[in-house]
């Protein structure tokens, strides 16, 4: 935890005490956090290297016994809704390597609640330590569901079963601890929902991989539509693009974590189009309970095979005595 997030923690209880009438909205998260501070502010967007008050501690954690996911193997890339029904879910990556704090782009968050628009964010251990207060805002807001994208964006195209459990289970401990700190200092959260689903960084996984993470009880989600958002490309034609993609069923990623460089002003044509066409917006959880997953048994972006771009064997997991990993490429 960092001084500052610990400090911003203090004061959330003092606030939600003292604020007066119309400070707070009536549900979670503006039940918990005064308005004016759930909106982006300037600057949050930019990464930057991290200085002493950005220092956190690795976990030291392992996994705790659960059922597996069931049923189905390999990983889910899109679902097709029973009856035909028009849903898509839109998911963000909220990912931080070592060396680096990423950023947090509060337009998106802001476009998605004053649409109403439900969305997934797939939440690093690391982002969410180093993000705590904007984490714990995205955790209580019953408009979107967090799920689980390793604790520093490791590569694991060749991690063994293990591996995968280690940082599954760093994850889960920095979550499972912001949620367990939001029930006790804002009660109108209520009992927030345990994290189901999994995305493996850059898209790629071993043979393990998938059976791995089942046997953790999360469901890996990887997606059928890809923003390239990270890439740098215009918002116009990345909007093209995704509206070219879409069908009933589809996961669409994208990043939330300031990688998405044009995507809040994308989803500004993308989301009213979408309606129009009268699909409607749901989380993957929801999106998986509508019909029949469509999975594979390799993790891919858009073609088998296109991940090994992304090939690092030799990356080695973050020290458990807080020292931090071995250097990654970037969080995209």
């Amino acid at each position: 935890m960092t001084t500052r997030a610990t400090t911003k923690l203090a004061l959330l209880s003092i606030v939600l005490a003292l604020a007066g009438p119309g400070v707070a909205l009536a549900d979670p998260p503006a039940a918990c956090w005064p308005v004016a501070t759930l909106a982006g502010r300037p600057g949050e967007v930019a990464k930057h290297r991290p200085g002493p008050a950005d220092q956190v501690a690795v976990p030291q954690a392992t996994l705790v016994s659960v059922a597996a996911a069931s049923p189905g193997s390999g990983v889910v890339r899109r679902v097709v809704p029973a009856g035909g029904r028009k849903l898509v879910a839109l998911t963000f990556d909220l990912c931080e390597g070592s060396g680096e704090v990423a950023g947090y782009d509060g337009a998106i968050v802001d476009r998605l609640r004053a649409l109403k628009v439900p969305a997934t964010f797939f939440m690093g251990g690391r982002w969410a330590q180093s993000h705590e207060e904007r984490a714990m805002q995205l955790l209580a807001d019953p408009l979107f569901e967090i799920g689980d994208h390793t604790y520093d964006h490791a590569d694991l195209a060749h991690a063994d079963a293990s591996r995968i459990d280690i940082e599954i289970a760093r994850t889960e401990a920095v979550i499972g601890g912001l949620a367990e700190r939001i029930e006790k200092a804002c009660p109108a959260a209520g009992s927030l929902p345990k994290t189901r689903l999994f995305r493996f960084p850059y898209g790629a996984c071993g043979t393990e991989g998938p059976a791995a993470v089942r046997a953790a009880g999360l469901v890996p989600i990887q997606w059928d539509v890809v923003s390239g958002d990270p890439s740098g490309v215009a918002a116009a034609p990345m909007a093209r693009g995704v509206l070219g993609e879409v069908k009933p069923g589809s996961i669409i990623v994208m990043h939330a974590n300031g990688r998405g460089r044009h995507t809040a002003e994308a989803l500004a044509t993308i989301i009213p189009q979408l309606r129009a066409r009268g699909y409607e917006f749901v989380t993957v959880s929801d999106l998986m309970a509508s019909g029949r997953p469509e999975t594979a048994l390799a993790c891919f972006i858009e073609h088998p095979g296109d991940t090994a771009k992304y090939d690092h064997p030799k990356a080695a997991p973050a020290k458990m005595n807080g020292a931090g990993a071995a250097p990654a490429p970037s969080s995209e």
